[in-house]
Parts: structure tokens; C-alpha cells; sequence
């Protein structure tokens, strides 16, 4: 192809966590070029807690918390097993050894991050489950100033925690709110947040925090970031990607590449087609996801075009969410965790432990409905003690909108048997459940499904509570249901890559000049989430070796 209007050695898609290949490759020395579609900085990824869950991490090393690569694989391979090439031995190992240069380079290129202590891995404490961290293995980045970043500072995409400089890593005993714990962490974040302002700092934290800081490190670079700039097309000249055609204002840019391309642009929980024709005939909605809006999938179409090979199209980092009076999906986190709370189908049954992980739940509501139905959608039923006791949505504890009420999003009734009417479910076997899980709530031991006995279950639980943090009667009237449906933050099947990121084509054969990581690829997590902040990181780390190999490459 002749008439190239941008030459540059390395082009990045994306603006997620994708683009610290983009930082690493700037490093090395190379011309790099950062494209991202919207009209705002930072994916997902800013959307997102921003945490990363990096094993045996620098971090954990300067602070003494004991961790190994031999622990993080047998983790791996009792948790996520064998989930096919996308989560090969090559790819866990690469992501381990990875992970850890990785977060030493963004350290000397002065990205800062914290520990978030206490934090547990997902499957920690798990029968079944070797290797996990009750400690924790995720960091995140520091608190950042917007201001920092001058005009860019308006451009990165908004953060989840609103006005609030809290952290990702304090989130969980902040929704104590009427313990000790709860109070000293929710002070600490208050004084945080009220410093920031009056310093006229405009900070950031989580997901936000992470992206701004790479963003600085990429303007300090001096690299080029193009947003409002899509990408139209890959171009192949005899079998090796050499380019991309991009689509800004209205007109076609394209862009030569000496070392490569990285695919680093999500997934396709936006796009209501992709979600169709990869569901496998499961109910689905992209009304129900909180992805990004850019999330609509075409990369993974353009890619595929080019001959790449394809896996797990049919997951995602699955979230159970209600649906907001405004239709909007609310993510459904620790109050299905807390004492006195339960999910259950139409007919009123429990079907799983309510505290696992989110994405495990979500498969857990799939595989329900699949074989039995009437759990898409599921009723989370909470009573009143625990409305008083702990934050739902965003609401603090003790304080429902009425407009919930009014709406319809949330049912209100004084007993269990009107609650069932309202919710279109079977009274007789709420009862039947509700009778059964409050014997268990007595006893602190859930015979049923183990809720409480994981790590990262006893976190989102409440400590405080005896014998079991995560178990307590649903007894005390008014009694409140929604409606859960299994939402989402993103997809996590897609392009299949190797231990170099390259992309591999329907033969197993990497296509030359062509790198991808992300949503946009299938996981190295396989169909499992390890920990806080697995899809990012991996996100990041597969960025980095792509960074490495196409670099490495000597051509003429």
C-alpha cells in the first residue's frame, strides 16, 4: 500500500490498561503511536477499581508477604484447570514472570501503587483450591492530581467512585459503615477527599487513577495519543501486518508500522449482535453490561477478517446487577455477601453460594436457567436488619430511595409471602428456603453451599457478625427484593494469542506484526477470575511482552 500519512514503529489501539505496552515500547526507545476511538482516555479500565493482581509482585516482596510462582501456578491450575490454549502453561508462566518486571518498569518510570492488604484472592480458602492468598496479591495506583496532567486532565474517562478519593482496597471494610472498622476506614477516606479539595487537587483514585498516571508517562514520552480515532482495517502485505487504516473525522488515516500493531480495544459487551451469536442461545442483554461504551466489538471482527483464531466467545467477567429506576445496571457486589441475604430463583429455591466471586455467580445463574430455569432473572432478598446495616447500591445503610419503591426496582412488603406475590415467586418454597438458611444462619455452617468459608467471602462479608460473617437469618420485616440478572463488566473471550501475545491464526501460526491483549482476547484467566483486579492486569502484562517481542525483532 503506498500513500502512508503517519509512519511510526509501534501503534497501540486502546487507551485501557493496554497501554503500558505503549509506555514500555517508548522506552525501548521506539516511535509509538496511541490510538483510542472515543472521545475520552482510558477503556474500561478507568471505569473499573483499577486494581491489579500480580502474584509474588515487588510490592508484596518489600513488605514481607510471603508469595512464590510456584504457589500462583498451582493456584492456576486448581482454580482455572485446563481452559484450552488461551490459559496455557507457556502464557501463566509468562504473565507470572511478566508481571513482576513489569511493575518494577512502571516504578522507575514513577507510576506509584499501594498494597491492597487483606484484600483476598478470589478462590483463597476454597475447598478444592491450592495456592491462594488470604493476604492478597493486588496493588493499585496511587492517588493522582488531574491537575497534572493540564488539558488532558478533562479527557480521561469518569471513575466509578464519584466525588470520593477512596481506594479499591478500602472499599470492602468501608461498607461497615456502623462499625469501628467500618468508621475508621470511612474517616480516613473523608479526610482524604476533603484535603484533596481544599488544595484544589482534582484527585483520582481507582481505575482512573491508573490510566492518568500511564497517560502522564506516555505525554512526559512525548508519544502521540489520537483520540477520536478508530480503527477501519488492518493492512497485510505478504502475511505480516504493516498497518492500519484508521477512521477520524469523518475521513481515513492510514498508519505504516515498522514493529507492529497491539489490539488493546476490549471487547463486545456493547454490541447486542456479538452477544446474540456467541451466547449459545442463553438470555442476554447489552443493556445489562457496565462496560465502557466503546466496548462494541469491532476489532475483534476486523482481526478475525485477517485470519485470527478465536476462543471463548461465550464468557465474561460476569457481574449479577439490578436494574436501576432509570434502566441503568447497578452491580451487584457485597450485599449479596452480608449477613441476611439471600438469591433465589422463581420458584424460590437457592441454587449456589450467594459470596462467591462475581463472575462465578454470573456462570452460576447461566447454568441454573440452562437446566432448570426461572434464574435470569434471580431475586436477591435482603431483610430489614440488613437494610439498616449496610449499603446497598449506593444508598447508605438504613435510607432506600423511594423511587425505588415507586418504580418497581426494588419490592418492599412486611412479610415473606407478599414479597414472593410481588416478585412473581413461589411463596411456598421462600418460605421453605428462608426456613432452611435461617437454621444454617443459627449454626454459622452453610450445609448447602460453604458460604463463608472463603477468604474473599469473610472480606465482603461482615466481620463483626458471629458465627459466620457472611451468614445471618433473613427474619426482621420489611423484607426488600430486586430483580438480578447476570450483568457484566466486559467480555473476556476473543482473539487467541501465545506467550508473546502475538495473535494466532485458525492454525495455531502467529500472525506476523499482529499483538493483542485485553478484553479484546481470551483470558489467560481461562473461565475463572483469581483475583481483584485479573482482567486489568493481564490486560497490562500482555501489553508489556508485546512490547518486548515486537521491539526485540530485527527487520530491515
Amino acid at each position: 500500500m503506498t500513500g502512508w500519512d503517519h509512519v511510526t514503529d509501534f501503534l497501540v489501539v486502546g487507551s485501557g490498561a493496554g497501554v503500558v505496552g505503549a509506555v514500555r515500547a517508548r522506552a525501548l526507545g521506539k516511535d509509538v503511536l496511541v490510538v483510542e476511538k472515543t472521545d475520552r482516555f482510558g477503556g474500561s479500565t478507568c471505569m473499573s477499581g483499577g486494581v491489579m493482581w500480580l502474584p509474588h509482585n515487588p510490592l508484596m516482596r518489600r513488605e514481607g508477604v510471603p508469595d512464590s510462582f510456584d504457589e500462583a501456578l498451582r493456584y492456576f491450575e486448581t482454580v482455572v484447570g485446563d481452559a484450552g490454549p488461551a490459559s496455557s502453561d507457556a502464557r501463566r508462566r509468562a504473565y507470572l514472570r511478566a508481571g513482576v518486571e513489569m511493575v518494577d518498569f512502571l516504578e522507575s518510570e514513577g507510576v506509584e501503587f499501594r498494597r491492597c492488604e487483606g484484600y483476598s484472592d478470589y478462590y483463597s480458602g476454597v475447598r478444592g483450591c491450592e495456592g491462594g492468598s488470604a493476604r492478597g496479591r493486588s496493588i493499585e495506583a496511587k492517588a493522582f492530581d488531574k491537575n497534572r496532567l493540564g488539558p488532558w486532565g478533562d479527557r480521561i474517562r469518569l471513575g466509578f467512585s464519584g466525588g470520593l478519593t477512596v481506594y479499591t482496597g478500602e472499599a470492602g471494610p468501608m461498607m461497615l459503615m456502623r462499625t469501628r472498622i467500618g468508621l475508621a476506614v470511612l474517616a480516613r477516606v473523608g479526610m482524604r477527599t476533603a484535603l484533596g479539595r481544599i488544595r484544589r487537587r482534582r484527585l483520582v483514585t481507582n481505575g482512573a487513577a491508573l490510566t492518568a498516571r500511564l497517560l502522564q508517562v506516555l505525554l512526559r514520552q512525548g508519544v502521540d495519543v489520537w483520540l477520536e480515532s478508530a480503527l477501519a482495517d488492518l493492512v497485510v502485505e505478504d502475511g505480516r501486518v504493516v498497518g492500519a487504516v484508521l477512521r477520524q473525522n469523518g475521513r481515513e488515516v492510514r498508519v505504516r508500522t515498522r514493529d507492529g500493531v497491539l489490539l488493546a480495544a476490549g471487547g463486545f459487551a456493547r454490541n447486542a449482535e456479538m452477544r446474540e451469536e456467541y451466547g449459545g442461545g442463553r438470555p442476554t442483554s447489552a443493556t445489562w453490561t457496565s462496560a465502557n461504551p466503546g466496548d462494541t466489538g469491532e476489532v475483534i471482527r476486523i482481526a478475525m477478517a485477517r485470519g485470527a483464531a478465536t476462543d471463548m466467545l461465550d464468557e465474561a467477567w460476569w457481574m449479577p446487577s439490578w436494574m436501576m429506576p432509570d434502566g441503568t445496571p447497578a452491580m451487584c457486589l457485597s450485599e449479596r455477601s452480608k449477613p441476611g441475604a439471600i438469591v433465589v430463583d422463581t420458584q424460590g429455591r437457592r441454587y449456589f453460594n450467594e459470596a462467591v466471586a462475581y463472575q462465578e455467580a454470573g456462570q452460576q445463574m447461566y447454568a441454573h436457567e440452562l437446566e432448570s430455569g426461572g434464574a435470569v432473572p434471580s431475586w436477591l432478598v435482603v431483610d430489614s436488619r440488613h437494610r439498616g446495616h449496610y449499603p446497598f447500591g449506593m444508598s447508605p445503610p438504613g435510607r432506600t430511595p423511594t423511587e425505588w419503591i415507586t418504580s418497581g426496582a426494588m419490592k418492599r412488603a412486611d412479610t415473606l409471602e407478599e414479597l414472593a406475590r410481588r416478585c412473581g415467586i413461589d411463596a411456598g418454597g421462600l418460605l421453605k428456603t428462608v426456613e432452611r438458611f435461617n437454621r444454617f444462619a443459627e449454626t454459622g455452617v452453610d450445609e448447602d453451599f460453604h458460604r463463608g468459608e472463603g477468604d474473599h467471602e469473610k472480606y465482603y462479608g461482615d466481620v463483626t457478625h458471629t458465627p459466620n460473617p457472611c451468614l445471618g437469618p433473613v427474619s426482621k420485616s420489611p423484607y426488600y427484593a430486586v430483580a438480578l440478572y447476570p450483568g457484566d463488566i466486559g467480555t473476556s473471550g476473543g482473539i487467541l494469542c501465545d506467550e508473546f501475545a502475538r495473535v494466532l491464526d485458525t492454525e495455531g501460526a502467529p500472525i506476523a506484526g499482529l499483538y493483542a491483549t485485553g478484553n479484546c482476547t481470551a483470558s489467560v484467566m481461562g473461565r475463572k477470575y483469581l483475583g481483584a483486579g485479573a482482567s486489568i492486569a493481564a490486560s497490562a502484562v500482555f501489553g508489556y511482552i508485546a512490547a518486548d517481542h515486537a521491539t526485540s525483532l530485527t527487520r530491515p
